[in-house]
């Protein structure tokens, strides 16, 4: 077996020139043969590529997706995101476990199948919903598991079950991001001009990037041409892991093609040679058909060498594959797994387009914002700015999700309410809505004549709507659970202080706290979000700060009167001893006082 393993791990390092910074796609590779990521093959991918076991192991650690011990042969990662378990993911977890007769995180005996649950894949929109081997099934109810494990077990092809089909859900296209394309025309539109000119139409269309922060793209496009190095690189940022976001999920299977073009017009611009694609683990499945695509892009001459027929104008992309770390889709992050390293984010400065990948100009531009650069190539810099507000130019692309009739994605002009928004899909009574993610922001009826746009609610794109039934408060330590989770653990104040935000916030919603621990809550927060190295830690708070804005009276029904609450109570913490011994406690009559904190 050593030996086996030794030429297979030689093998795959081999097809990846035992480059280091390709280790992540060799422990993919490794662990899709092997199974797992033992010692062994830890030291042997280490040896091979030149580099410290250490670097291996550290890496190997960071990402969900990989194990160090043996798994079953097929692995079921259940959704236990917040829409899925509005939609029944927990019901859904219990029938496998007792399908299966483990429990999560456990494996089979006869070793072929391992249960996990899994933060947020995309398919909010088709809840609950579960990734057999990559395969993606969705809208599954408890009756449909043993039909599934039943698959599983007689080794059938479980991607022919009607469950396992991805549907688009594209409940509203616009005039920019989803409308129908002719591939290379923005391309070839592109390349007769100078970058110059293509500068200028993007300054003049006012896009700003998509995935949250707004940076205007034409300044940041500028910035890393202008910046000297010995090669400059275009990545697309196809790891949109904010819980409740589907978007990218849906320009991937409908227009690709707009997304390549976008980002060799960007190659073409700032001098690049080479695009990659970091497409999130949990995409996996829509990998062969974008490896179709860009294989037919080739063909047209539309990547390659000498594209469009222009002399000198080399360009091409691959996709890098991740492996299942929400922090990377922070660019300096997600360029540090690029490099086949632990997703932890960079200081900054220097920014990427300075010094990003392998220390050369790197830009970084997420999926949508790619796919308006090619719209506006296509069709002018001013035709685009005549859409949205003053400071919000174009259409923005939502995925809609949670409690509604018509959950989706929607192609909407920037400027439209978030009361027309619900009623387009079917949600006019609800309670809350969660602008943005987990790291966004919660409101109420009051401010639903407030606008999607960068200068009021500005979202990278999800929505999640909480009807009127709902607990808001519960979802919100929901959201705090996934923070804690997907801390990469590199600064104590997000490390230590998504824990503490958990234990006081779950101390408030008992009813086991009082207004001194309500403020103490709050500045808890506070030092989160000043503190925090990263986008993470600094907004991991947002949802607590953001519910007690909007839903006061949420937290005050919870809260006891007065400014002191014991933590301990003393007759629960000894009944257990009290069972054993066979004993009542002495009763002990205590004057109350008020302590003052």
């Amino acid at each position: 077996m050593p030996k086996e393993t030794t030429a297979i791990i030689e093998q795959i390092a081999h097809q990846f020139e035992n480059d280091p910074t390709r280790l992540m796609d060799v422990a993919r590779a490794v662990h899709g043969r092997l199974g797992h990521l033992s010692e062994l093959s830890i030291g042997l991918i280490a040896k091979n590529l030149g580099i410290h076991r250490a670097q291996v192991r550290d890496m190997v650690s960071f990402y969900a997706f990989f194990s160090r011990s043996p798994q079953g042969k097929n692995v079921i990662r259940i959704c236990t995101a917040v829409v899925e378990r509005m939609k029944g993911a927990d019901a859904l977890v219990e029938a496998f476990e007792k399908e299966l007769g483990i429990f999560l995180g456990e494996t089979t005996e006869d070793g072929k199948v391992t249960l996990e649950k899994a933060s947020c894949i995309g398919l909010s929109d088709q809840a609950p919903s579960v990734l057999i081997n990559g395969i993606a099934l969705t809208q599954l109810t408890p009756e449909d598991v043993p039909a599934i494990v039943a698959a599983i077990r007689s080794g059938d092809e479980f991607d022919t079950l009607p469950q396992a089909r991805v549907r688009k859900n594209l409940r509203q296209s616009g005039p920019i991001l989803l409308g129908p394309y002719d591939s290379g025309a923005a391309l070839r539109k592109a390349i007769r001009k100078t970058p110059a000119e293509i500068l200028a139409e993007l300054y003049t269309s006012h896009l700003r990037g998509c995935g949250g922060a707004g940076f205007p793209t034409a300044s940041k496009w500028d910035k890393c041409r202008n910046s000297p190095g010995k090669s400059h690189y275009v990545i697309c940022n196809a790891d949109e892991g904010e819980p409740g976001t589907f978007k990218d999920r849906v320009i991937l299977m409908e227009n690709p093609e707009l997304v390549f073009d976008g980002m060799t017009i960007a190659g073409f611009t700032i001098g690049a040679k080479e695009g990659m694609i970091y497409l999130r683990g949990e995409y996996d499945y829509l990998r062969g058909d974008l490896e179709r695509a860009l294989a037919n892009h080739r063909q047209l001459g539309l990547l390659g060498n000498d594209i469009c027929g222009l002399e000198g104008f080399d360009f091409d992309i691959r996709i890098q594959a991740a492996a299942g770390a929400y922090i990377c889709g922070e660019e300096s992050a997600l360029i540090e797994s690029l490099e086949g390293k632990r997703g932890a984010p960079r200081d900054r400065p220097p920014f990427p387009v300075e010094r990003g990948y392998k220390e050369q100009p790197t830009l970084v531009n997420n999926v949508e914002t790619f796919v308006g650069v090619s719209r506006i190539l296509e069709n002018g810099g001013e035709w685009f700015s005549r859409l949205g507000t003053e400071q919000s130019k174009g259409t923005k692309l939502l995925s809609i999700s949670g409690d509604c009739q018509l959950p989706g994605v929607y192609e909407v002009e920037y400027g439209i309410t978030v009361a027309k928004l619900l009623q387009q899909v079917g949600a006019e009574d609800a309670q809350a809505v969660q602008i943005g993610g987990p790291s966004g922001h919660c409101i109420g009826p009051k401010d639903y004549l407030r606008k999607i746009a960068f200068e009021d609610l500005p979202t990278g794109g999800s929505i999640i709507l909480f009807g009127p039934d709902r607990d808001i408060l519960e979802y919100m330590y929901q959201f705090g659970e996934f923070f804690a989770e997907e801390s990469c653990g590199w600064c104590v104040p997000c490390r230590v202080g998504t824990t503490l935000l958990l234990k006081e916030l779950r101390e408030v919603l008992d009813g086991h706290a009082t207004h001194t621990e309500l403020d103490a809550l709050k500045k808890l927060c506070g030092t989160i979000k000043t503190m925090s190295q990263c986008g993470l830690g600094q907004t991991a708070p947002n949802p607590i700060l953001s519910t007690i804005d909007q839903f006061p009276e949420l937290y005050e029904a919870r809260l006891q009167k007065g400014d002191f609450y014991p933590r301990l109570n003393l007759q629960e913490a000894l009944k257990a001893g009290s069972a054993c011994s066979g004993r009542e406690p002495i009763q002990i009559e205590v004057e109350k006082h008020t302590v003052n904190t």
